[in-house]
């Protein structure tokens, strides 16, 4: 098969900052996506409906002239959440999700959940009502290694809190674990993860072999090459419960190239063309549908696209740096050659 048409995916998980940031990537996602799960970690925090509708005006206006994108917003849940306000926020269509961040688990985490004993009322409404949550799914614990937060999250934090509201729809969200992968299909379907374009590609021998590679650096951390295998193989074997999420996330290259780099990788502009190139590898071009299109508006209730789109087994060069100078923005894949072309 050398040219694939599918319904106009949705990514579940988009980092599109904000202010010039925010103008300078949003055309690489709006460009291959129809909507898109907007992540609400600025800097102040987007905690309630309030502020997500401004954000999503914000996200609106940028959008370059011809191009249609729709956000779906997210508040970020921290210990003094009122439950009512996302009653509310999601009744009114304003919120689509509320997303847990463990306290300084990741980039602008800091005002994030210290204890789930915190959240329990919110947790009750949202089961009620069927409101989605999105975690970023590690422990934050200076004794346990980066490379296991993923799995004892699971076992100390996420298990407990799906014993406990069995109803809630979750969305673990970037898994990056076979235990991870294992998790998801022992559990009834309203738990449903995200997997992303660079967690099928690389692995930590693809970060460190050789020399540092920061523009790999992300959070959840990438892993051993086995649980990369099993990413791509949950990805691929058609189970409805595995979506696309990219967790594209753009940095300047001066907060990539420090003492102490952001995390964050900026797959947005070869998204799509990275995902099929791995169904692809995997000879299950015929699965990549569900998987980019359908699975994930199944899970939110939400219609599928009527919009297509084509990618072609055609190579291209990827683009370079979006910018010039310490605030340009490097892309995944940077100069490599990509077998595929979105048409």
């Amino acid at each position: 098969m050398n040219e694939l048409t599918i319904r106009q995916p949705d990514d579940w998980h988009i980092h599109l900052r904000d202010d010039e940031m925010l103008e300078r990537v949003l055309p690489f996602t709006a460009a291959q996506f129809a909507r898109g799960i907007i992540m609400p970690n600025l800097k102040p925090p987007v905690i309630n409906a309030q502020m997500a509708a401004a954000y999503r005006d914000r996200i609106l206006a940028a959008l370059p002239e011809g191009m249609q994108f729709e956000p779906l917003m997210t508040a970020y849940l921290t210990d003094t959440t009122d439950p009512a306000e996302l009653e509310a926020g999601f009744a009114s269509g304003v919120l689509t999700a509320v997303k847990l961040y463990p306290a300084n688990a990741t980039t602008n985490s800091a005002a994030g959940v210290s204890s789930i004993e915190h959240i329990r009322g919110c947790l009750e409404v949202m089961q009620r009502i069927g409101m989605p949550l999105l975690i970023h799914g590690e422990v934050v614990d200076p004794s346990i290694d980066i490379f296991d937060r993923e799995a004892v999250f699971l076992e100390r934090t996420l298990g407990p809190m799906l014993n406990d509201y069995p109803e809630l729809k979750v969305v673990l969200e970037h898994i990056t674990t076979s235990n991870s992968v294992d998790f998801v299909m022992d559990r009834p379907r309203n738990l449903a993860a995200t997997i992303t374009a660079h967690h099928l590609q690389i692995n930590r021998n693809h970060m460190l072999v050789g020399g540092i590679r920061p523009h790999y650096y992300c959070l959840p951390i990438v892993k051993r090459a086995s649980h990369q295998q099993a990413l791509r193989v949950a990805a691929t074997s058609g189970d409805a419960r595995f979506f696309l999420g990219t967790d594209t996330a753009p940095h300047p290259i001066s907060g990539k190239h420090s003492a102490c780099g952001c995390a964050g990788v900026f797959t947005a502009p070869c998204a799509l063309e990275s995902y099929v190139q791995v169904f692809d590898e995997h000879q299950a071009l015929d699965k990549f549908e569900a998987f980019a299109s359908l699975n994930g508006p199944a899970f939110y209730g939400l219609p599928v696209n009527t919009g297509t789109i084509t990618l072609k087994r055609q190579a291209h060069k990827m683009i370079g740096d979006i910018g010039e100078g310490p605030e340009a923005i490097r892309p995944y894949r940077m100069g490599e050659s990509i077998p595929w072309s979105i048409a």
